[in-house]
């Protein structure tokens, strides 16, 4: 083999390794991020009030169209907070975050008993 050849060959090999630790890195930081204690007490809440939604279906007054609506309006800005700030929410948005879904649990609430 000639001699640019191989360094031609050696070349791409860094830079396919180079690549695969990249990818591990970018995996094992959206594993943590996922699991950072505020992001997982604001899906936790999320997927409370989803199940309590869909048990309520038929007693929200026709609002779960609506209600589901506004709950993947959350859920989707979760997510771009998240991907913002480097797989994390911070404190402020978190607070805004509560805010939103203790809005929307009353709304659940006032509809479910019906007044």
């Amino acid at each position: 083999m000639k001699k640019s050849t191989a360094s031609f060959f050696a070349i791409a090999l860094c830079g396919l390794m180079a690549t695969s630790m990249i990818s591990t890195a970018h995996a094992a930081r959206g594993q943590f991020a996922h699991r950072h204690p505020r992001r997982a007490e604001v899906l936790g809440r999320d997927n409370n009030m989803r199940h309590e939604l869909r048990e309520d279906h038929g007693h929200l007054g026709g609002n779960y169209n609506h209600l589901m609506a506004e709950d993947k309006s959350i859920h989707r800005q979760e997510r771009r907070d998240a991907r913002r700030d480097g797989g994390h929410i911070t404190q402020q948005q978190q607070n805004h975050l509560n805010r939103e879904e203790n809005r929307m649990n009353r709304q659940i609430h006032r509809d479910d008993r019906g007044y």
